[in-house]
């Protein structure tokens, strides 16, 4: 959950690692870009948000046991996560991650 309006979804595998990046940034009050693809159903086109201390974030997953760490996964996240272009989500052979943006009143 983002912003206590827009919910994207992603696959709990990849919300595990992206968790992890993402509150590690905060945590140090850095902002940054996070990308992902939308799904055919939302324009199969891409989506961006910014991430800041400041905005209310949300993780939930559908599973109730933690997924497994891949730590290269994570280190590949956070160092796009430090570049100009942001945290683009990738799965762990870098292929683009699919993820579902709803927004609440649309």
């Amino acid at each position: 959950m983002y912003d206590s309006s827009t919910m994207i979804t992603f696959e709990d595998r990849v919300l595990a690692h992206l968790e992890v990046v993402i509150v590690s940034k905060l945590r140090r009050k850095e902002s940054f870009a996070l990308s992902w693809r939308e799904t055919p159903e939302n324009g199969d086109g891409r989506s961006t948000v910014w991430i800041d201390p400041s905005i209310p974030l949300r993780f939930r997953f559908s599973g109730s046991r933690p997924p497994a760490l891949d730590r290269d996964w994570v280190e590949r996240l956070a160092a796009a996560a430090a570049s100009s272009s942001g945290l683009i989500a990738v799965d762990e052979d870098g292929q683009p991650v699919v993820g579902s943006t709803h927004e609440r009143g649309l």
